[in-house]
């Protein structure tokens, strides 16, 4: 069952309004700004997430980002591997 809604007024530059209402497709303008803001909201309780641990454990260094994303490209190829030979 989906959540209940609510009907909100909200004002927004016309030509960022006109560009979602085009790209809406047939859910509509309400759903593509619903799943925008949770997007957002989702980025907003990430950040918290960030700025605490990096109140408690320093500030994350571009070597330990880079580390991340090396370690996710060889998972994924990994993952892909394992799918081809799979097929």
């Amino acid at each position: 069952m989906s959540e209940p809604t609510g009907k909100y007024s909200i004002t927004m530059p016309r030509d960022i309004a006109e560009a979602a209402k085009a790209r809406s497709g047939p859910s509509g303008l309400s759903a593509y700004v619903a799943a925008a803001v949770a997007r957002q909201i989702e980025r907003d309780n990430l950040n918290e997430i960030i700025q605490i641990a990096e109140a408690e454990h320093g500030p994350i260094t571009d070597e330990e980002i880079q580390s991340v994303r090396d370690q996710l490209h060889r998972a994924r190829n990994e993952q892909a591997q394992s799918g081809a030979s799979a097929a």
